[in-house]
């Protein structure tokens, strides 16, 4: 894997904590040269200098994925500092705890700009560089909720199934170009996310989840991430054997399934 990503240009978004810091703390050790983008530049700063990271061998961009209308300039600053961009993950976004029915349509809306349209728009503004140089690779992570709808996170899960179907597109539209696309399925994962995700008034929750506090490493996620990507696998999963289960029920058993996530533990 080392040997894959040394020399190549790997932009990450949501670099600042979570699985996106897990990621910079792995390619840091593999000689790649790492943009590290997300809202909060001064954590950023805190990444790139516990990394060990130079201003020759990474470059910090901050980006909110909300403002996705504003991308080419940010692609094209990458584009000046390193002159290409070898690798993309997608990997900022935000999640939901309420149920439908408490939850007004603002947090739906703050959910899709974030976790969809911020997404896809950074994609569509490197595509053109990617597939001028007919090399790349693009991932983007999605979630075992993206799998199938879990609760209190009908938009969360909504957001990432809609990822899914447009970045298999994506991969078939560009074969031919040398494209390659995976795409990542996390289950619970020791970060952040919980804390942050939205509530039926489009505040953070404040308090992590006991399943995110038993979830897996983030480390753990980020190596099988890079090594996914450098196997160019077109999808990996990455979660405990609930949700693994989870995953089994839904797609051989689907009326077990639905009495099943309708009783499951969440949160």
């Amino acid at each position: 894997m080392k040997k894959f990503y040394q020399d190549k240009v790997v932009w990450i978004t949501g670099a600042s904590s979570g699985i996106g810091e897990a990621l910079v703390q792995e390619l840091a050790q593999t000689g790649a040269k790492i943009v590290l983008s997300a809202r909060r530049k001064e954590e950023l700063e805190r990444v790139k200098k516990e990394n060990q990271l130079t201003n020759d061998n990474s470059l910090i961009l901050t980006l909110d994925l909300e403002n996705y209308k504003e991308f080419d300039k940010d692609v094209k600053q990458v584009i000046q500092k390193f002159g290409t961009i070898d690798v993309l993950i997608g990997n900022g976004g935000i999640s939901q705890r309420s149920v439908a029915h408490e939850t007004g349509m603002e947090v739906y809306e703050s959910l899709m700009r974030v976790n969809y349209f911020g997404n896809i728009a950074l994609t569509i503004a490197v595509l053109p560089w990617m597939r001028e140089k007919k090399r790349g690779w693009i991932s983007t992570i999605s979630s075992v909720a993206g799998k199938f709808g879990v609760p209190l996170r009908t938009g969360y899960s909504a957001t990432k199934s809609a990822l899914t179907g447009f970045y298999e597109a994506l991969r078939a539209e560009n074969k031919k170009e040398n494209l390659k696309v995976t795409l990542i399925y996390p289950g619970f994962i020791r970060t952040q996310i919980s804390k942050n995700a939205l509530t039926k008034d489009n505040k953070k929750q404040g308090k992590t989840d006991e399943a995110i506090e038993k979830g897996l490493d983030p480390n753990l996620c980020a190596r099988k991430i890079l090594e996914g990507i450098a196997s160019e696998q077109l999808e990996v999963v990455i979660a405990g054997p609930r949700e693994k289960f989870g995953i089994f029920l839904h797609k051989h058993f689907p009326k077990f399934f639905a009495s099943f996530i309708a009783k499951a533990k969440v949160t």
